[in-house]
């Protein structure tokens, strides 16, 4: 699943599922000493409402992530699973761990 997670126009959060890159190779440029943060969330840990605090890539490694947004949309994501988050502004979403922890690596982009 690929999904982008950004704010509307409204103000708010809104996840939208995208179609992956389509080409066998497809690059995507960033920052000069951007980095990579691999994290886990232990079982049973939820974030209250939050914006990321760069535009960003997420790619869920093991476990399960829940996001949800105002309007009441759920997604939960699996290893393999990618979120491109731009919601950087606005109320923001929940995250929490789902039947257990979850390893996520997330990686800054360009604005």
């Amino acid at each position: 699943m690929f999904v982008r997670i950004y704010t509307g126009d409204d103000g708010q959060s809104h996840l939208e599922e995208m179609d992956a890159p389509a080409e066998a190779t497809h690059r995507i440029a960033t920052k000069p000493g951007e980095d990579l943060i691999f994290r886990t969330f232990e079982e049973n840990r939820a974030s209250e409402w939050h914006n990321p605090g760069r535009r960003q890539y997420l790619f869920v490694l093991e476990g399960q992530m829940e996001v949800s947004v105002k309007d009441g949309t759920t997604l939960v994501f699996n290893p393999g699973d990618v979120l491109l988050a731009e919601d950087m502004t606005g109320q923001g979403h929940l995250t929490r761990s789902v039947g257990g922890s979850y390893t996520s690596v997330s990686m800054g982009i360009p604005d």
